[in-house]
């Protein structure tokens, strides 16, 4: 059955409440911004934490809810932090999070210094985990971190890595992890951008790898990267045009989200979401054609509408208040290609896929 991805389009989601030059100044530089603010101009000076907007500028975000509090992280200085009532007005402040980034980080990853990319969080057996990653631009040499606090507030606590990649010997990229519990109470962490895709494995009671990495989704096949075009974010970055995965429960069914194609390139950027599913958390997953996602599978959710959005992705969902959301970043046209948070409900087809809501 064909399907027809739906058109990255919000009003009230896509409306700055502040001037154009104040949301530039907080434009936070991402794992992949670097092309992305070339167009942009740069600000002499940051604004004050903490401060509240309704637009909140954001690259690979992740949100948790504990005690009437929502709160969103995603990439920057010691990753970015931001809290809201209701997931309309956000409070953006200082990050508790990683105030002193361990130093095993940088001897893992030569040229790593503070810049944390994409995180993911969960509560699990009384603690909150925190993993992040930790790399340069376009190279697989790179690591997950661990951290874990018995409130989201911290104090937090290094846990060392969990995974970690490196050029020449490994063909994946230790970047945007991912945690799932799958219904035995089992977590598992999936991770992985570009080179061979997403890979899975599981993980033991303290949330370190208990089982060799799996690969469950690729763009394309690994013959076909040999002709493939060239990667246009770096040289030294793979072909292989997949990464962010993020699973999702739903029914008897777990939800691969992954986004396809490049991002960080502001108005260039052609990020896209793509989902597949799998009544084993470990796979085979599968789009609603059939196909494999580890033979390039995958059926398209969500793209940018070349108005509002140019581009979108690096997905989470969550079932919050009785409803299932979906969240990721956008590339918003009226601001240069400047990278927003975008919230999505869903509701599922008879059959069990996910549909975005266009509002």
């Amino acid at each position: 059955m064909k399907t027809t991805a739906l058109p990255l389009f919000s009003k009230s989601f896509a409306l700055p409440l502040f001037s154009k030059s104040f949301a530039l100044a907080f434009f936070s530089v991402g794992c992949c911004f670097a092309a992305a603010t070339a167009s942009l101009a740069q600000p002499s000076r940051s604004p004050r934490l903490p401060f509240q907007t309704d637009t909140v500028m954001v690259h690979d975000p992740v949100m948790a809810f504990d005690s009437g509090t929502y709160y969103l992280l995603s990439t920057g200085r010691g990753l970015q932090w931001a809290t809201s009532p209701n997931r309309r007005t956000w409070t953006v402040q200082p990050t508790p999070f990683i105030a002193d980034i361990p130093a095993w980080t940088r001897d893992s990853v030569p040229g790593f210094r503070d810049h944390v990319w994409a995180p993911d969080i969960i509560h699990k057996d009384g603690l909150w985990w925190l993993a992040y990653s930790c790399s340069t631009f376009g190279k697989n040499t790179s690591a997950i971190g661990l951290m874990a606090a018995e409130r989201i507030s911290g104090p937090w606590r290094d846990c060392g890595p969990i995974v970690c990649s490196k050029e020449g010997r490994d063909n994946w990229n230790a970047i945007d992890p991912n945690f799932i519990v799958d219904d035995k109470g089992t977590p598992w962490l999936c991770w992985g951008s570009f080179w061979d895709g997403i890979q899975l494995a599981r993980l033991d009671h303290t949330m370190h790898l208990a089982s060799a990495p799996l690969t469950i989704a690729r763009r394309m096949a690994l013959s076909d990267t040999l002709s493939a075009e060239p990667n246009p974010t770096s040289k030294h970055a793979g072909r292989n045009a997949i990464e962010a995965p993020f699973i999702f429960r739903h029914g008897d069914y777990y939800y691969l989200f992954v986004s396809w194609d490049y991002c960080c390139r502001g108005e260039k950027s052609t990020y896209r979401v793509a989902v597949g599913r799998s009544h084993n958390v470990d796979g085979p997953y599968l789009d609603r054609n059939g196909r494999d996602m580890r033979k390039g599978g995958g059926t398209l959710v969500l793209e940018g509408d070349r108005r509002e959005f140019e581009a979108a992705g690096h997905s989470a969902a969550y079932h919050f208040d009785g409803r299932d959301i979906f969240i990721c970043h956008g590339y918003y046209l009226p601001m240069k290609g400047a990278s927003i948070l975008v919230q999505r409900d869903i509701s599922w087809t008879a059959d069990g896929w996910p549909q975005l809501a266009a509002h």
